[in-house]
């Protein structure tokens, strides 16, 4: 069967473009115009999405937050915005590639077959990649105590089959790549992994990745880490190093 691509633009000539471009690659492809069109047609079965930031009836960044709220479908940002900034956001809120406008089709198309390549679980998924863990860090559920009689263990734990990590008892909604990076912290609490490391480890192309992707989703999974528990920050940082998982419980 072939990827359908939902293509969210304004522009119809950039659209047209873009349909021409993944058609040829042997995708199948529905273009909207508004983002509300793009939210409607999400009902359908669809394996990526494609998102303008600048929309008529709403912010392309504000559509991946409506997206994310539903649906777990792999995003690329293809915009005219090339702001770092705007890209760290873009990455940040979710996206799994931003591109900038005049853009090559071949590139384009070849961006999308990468995604769909790490997210091929089953349409629509974005299902994260299990990583072998140390035994310590698989242990078995925490017990029925509570956070408040944890202290001293380590707070985290791993369901691999169902990819699922707790974090003091409380199942994390990670996306994809704050997924694999709390896996990687996990494996050595205390360790220094530099942004490079993370991104070998978690990226399936990190050459294709930008220098503060990583710093992105950290924050991102900081952030999630810090509504459970907001007095500590699990998530060490060392300037000019990286980062590190905290060890002392």
């Amino acid at each position: 069967m072939k990827h359908r691509i939902l293509i969210i633009e304004d522009e119809p000539a950039i659209a047209d473009n873009i349909v021409y471009a993944l058609e040829t690659e042997g995708f199948q492809c529905l273009w909207c115009a508004t983002g509300g069109e793009g939210l409607r047609a999400l009902d359908g079965k669809f394996d990526l999405a494609v998102l303008d930031v600048g929309l008529p009836d709403i912010s392309g960044f504000d559509l991946c937050r409506e997206i994310r709220k539903r649906h777990e479908l792999p995003i690329l940002f293809l915009t005219a915005r090339a702001g770092e900034i705007d890209r760290v956001v873009g990455l940040e809120i979710g996206a799994d590639d931003y591109v900038v406008k005049p853009f090559s089709p071949r590139e384009l198309a070849a961006r999308i077959k990468a995604i769909l390549r790490r997210t091929a679980a089953s349409p629509g998924i974005a299902a994260p990649v299990p990583v072998a863990l140390p035994a310590s860090v698989s242990a078995p559920p925490a017990s029925a105590e509570g956070p408040d009689k944890m202290a001293g263990e380590f707070p985290f734990r791993h369901d691999e089959e169902r990819r699922v990590i707790a974090y003091r008892q409380t199942p994390l909604e990670l996306s994809r790549y704050e997924y694999r990076l709390l896996i990687v912290l996990m494996e050595k609490p205390g360790r220094v992994w530099s942004r490079e490391q993370l991104m070998a480890k978690a990226w399936d192309s990190p050459e294709s990745s930008l220098d503060r992707t990583v710093d992105a989703h950290i924050k991102s999974l900081r952030a999630k880490l810090r509504e459970i528990n907001p007095d500590i920050d699990p998530i060490r940082t060392h300037r000019g190093m990286g980062y590190s998982l905290k060890e002392d419980w």
